[in-house]
């Protein structure tokens, strides 16, 4: 068993794919825990949609898929947050209108320019598809989201729970939902290479999810998601190595696995 992991790290994108995922994974649970209590968890799958569209553009027109992606997921963001905010469109509805959208214009540019792309690798993820430049920029911007994370802590946890209150006491609600906006975008752009449009809002919702099972208290599922969401990559990235299973699905599997054992768990305690 030791030889056949420390044969898994002697392959590079591996180690590639291990790095990236794990701040992916640490970043997703932080973002996770207030999309989930805000009852915006929805958002991750719009922008993760958005997402596609730009990187199906991005490899037809030549350009890089992450440096290109990135600012057009973040704006997408921003237009989520003033449209719900100033429209009569919801927010629910609004997020369903860009998904479908992105998919279908990221669908048909691709059908349309007659470049030789796999299209399920955008929707599904690949391993494969980290490459030296990605994993650097990858490192650097998950410092980001952890570093404004941990500084604007205090107020994310007053927005999180009462918006209101939080601006009644003299927070700039809209300036800390910019940078949440950011954060999650980046956490969604960086995710898809990994586990794809259709599969990175799991590693968004389910740690948050099963945390929320056993433990109350804020800082406390912040931390639990954390945990669970670290491990459930882990044991993914092995299942399907060792299991020539798709990565992404893997991953999610592992994901559902453990929020129904701490499900069932809770309601033991509980009885």
């Amino acid at each position: 068993m030791i030889n056949d992991i420390i044969e898994m790290f002697s392959y590079s994108f591996m180690v590639r794919a291990f790095i990236v995922g794990l701040l992916i994974s640490l970043c997703a649970s932080l973002i996770g825990v207030s999309l989930v209590l805000r009852r915006n968890s929805m958002i991750g799958d719009g922008l993760s949609h958005v997402g596609f569209g730009a990187f199906a553009i991005a490899t037809i027109c030549g350009f890089a898929p992450l440096e290109f992606a990135l600012p057009v997921v973040v704006i997408s963001s921003f237009f989520i947050l003033k449209i719900s905010d100033n429209s009569k469109i919801h927010g629910d509805s609004l997020i369903a209108l860009m998904s479908a959208s992105s998919l279908a214009i990221g669908t048909f540019a691709v059908s349309m320019s007659g470049v030789n792309t796999d299209i399920n690798s955008y929707l599904f993820g690949s391993i494969l598809s980290i490459n030296e430049t990605e994993l650097i920029i990858s490192i650097i911007l998950s410092i980001v989201v952890v570093s404004l994370y941990l500084f604007s802590y205090n107020k994310i946890f007053a927005i999180t729970f009462d918006e209101r209150f939080a601006k009644s006491i003299g927070i700039n609600t809209n300036v800390y939902n910019m940078i949440f906006a950011i954060l999650c975008s980046i956490v969604v752009v960086l995710g898809m290479r990994l586990m794809g449009a259709l599969l990175i809002s799991s590693l968004i919702i389910f740690p948050t999810l099963s945390s929320m099972q056993i433990v109350k208290k804020f800082k406390s599922v912040v931390i639990t998601s954390v945990i669970i969401s670290i491990v459930s990559f882990t044991l993914g990235m092995f299942v399907s190595y060792f299991n020539t299973t798709p990565t992404g699905a893997t991953i999610v599997i592992v994901n559902l696995v453990i929020f129904i054992l701490l499900k069932i768990t809770s309601i033991i305690l509980n009885k």
